[in-house]
């Protein structure tokens, strides 16, 4: 028999029907913390409900596909460290060899958009890989924990969602290398500038807006990091009104990995720092993002910040991924040993 929604009695009519035995799909929830697993105290909130108490807490989820728990880490969303990130993408991969359909991801909201697509870099799985969170406690009123977890399982459990990592948030899909926190504490918190989401959901029917496929064109680089001690440092200098060569000068001489700056614009720079990005870029790789939410960095104008300058530096260029997201890319590509070569094709269009 086909299965239903529960919560109206419909099916939806673009959800897969049962598997060939008979039985709902496997999804394997990894609990990361974050708002989505707090509760509160004297002190303030903090991560303290389990991938099983979560479960538990959404009966809902079982309408879509029977699901395993698995907790990697118990950390607030503005303290996730990389051998969380890692340890995550490996219980995903886990998950996947050991029979999973798909794979949801419990992540806190103020670094769900980098972790995700720190997945889509480590990873390339045959089954959806879905991260989702909460802006309010199960505690707290019209919390959103039970529609997103609901959410989340039920896409995950949707092999149209395959390949690629995916972002469930307030009835929307995201794409990971797309999305980012547009609010800091609406429900609807998770936006895609520029691009808009990948599906939409209703109590009965989702709907693909845009095809969904990996945000990066390269193998993924999951087995070539041994660990988090790999993972360099990666600082991002703003540039701005009156910035100086100061702070990527410090960063220099404290022996980071790489630097990207976030320039204004298509990617330009005040003077002082596109000739100290100059000098940088013989040292470490330098990669420069724009600062608006949308639309590309590309070399445009002249004058010694500006991007034609910066790209006869040998700076390189990252496209329409946002500072945030170019630290993620730059941090992984270099723990896993990519060359100049193998940097730029990081930033390129997927």
């Amino acid at each position: 028999m086909p299965e239903t929604d529960h919560r109206d009695g419909q099916r939806d009519p673009n959800r897969p029907a049962a598997r060939a035995d008979g039985g709902r799909p496997r999804v394997a929830v990894v609990a990361c913390g974050g708002t989505i697993a707090s509760e509160p105290g004297d002190d303030g909130a903090a991560p303290e409900k389990t991938g099983d108490d979560l479960v538990a807490a959404v009966p809902a989820v079982s309408d879509y596909a029977r699901v395993t728990t698995r907790e990697v880490c118990s950390q607030p969303g503005f303290d996730v460290r990389w051998r969380d990130v890692l340890a995550t993408a490996t219980a995903a991969r886990d998950a996947v060899s050991k029979g999973a359909d798909g794979v949801v991801v419990t992540h806190g909201t103020d670094t769900l958009a980098d972790t995700a697509f720190a997945l889509d870099l480590l990873t390339d799985l045959d089954a959806p890989v879905v991260v989702t969170g909460a802006q309010r406690r199960l505690d707290e009123p019209s919390s959103d924990v039970p529609a997103n977890l609901a959410l989340a399982v039920r896409a995950a459990a949707d092999d149209r969602f395959a390949p690629g990592v995916h972002v469930a948030f307030d009835d929307e899909l995201h794409a990971a290398r797309d999305v980012v926190k547009g609010h800091s504490n609406a429900l609807s918190t998770m936006t895609s500038p520029g691009a808009g989401p990948v599906a939409t959901f209703t109590r009965a029917a989702s709907r693909l807006v845009r095809a969904p496929e990996r945000g990066v064109p390269v193998a993924p680089l999951g087995d070539e990091i041994g660990g988090p001690a790999d993972v360099p440092e990666v600082p991002v200098v703003h540039s701005g009104t009156g910035v100086g060569a100061g702070a990527l000068e410090r960063a220099l001489d404290a022996g980071v990995g790489g630097i990207v700056v976030e320039g204004t614009g298509l990617g330009n720079v005040t003077g002082a720092l596109g000739d100290a990005m100059g000098d940088a870029v013989d040292v470490v790789p330098v990669v420069v993002a724009g600062r608006p939410p949308a639309g590309p960095t590309e070399p445009v104008y002249g004058t010694p910040g500006g991007a034609v300058t910066l790209a006869d530096h040998g700076v390189t260029f990252a496209g329409d991924l946002p500072a945030a997201k170019a630290r993620v890319a730059l941090a992984l590509g270099l723990a896993a040993g990519l060359d100049g070569e193998g940097i730029e094709a990081l930033f390129a269009p997927a």
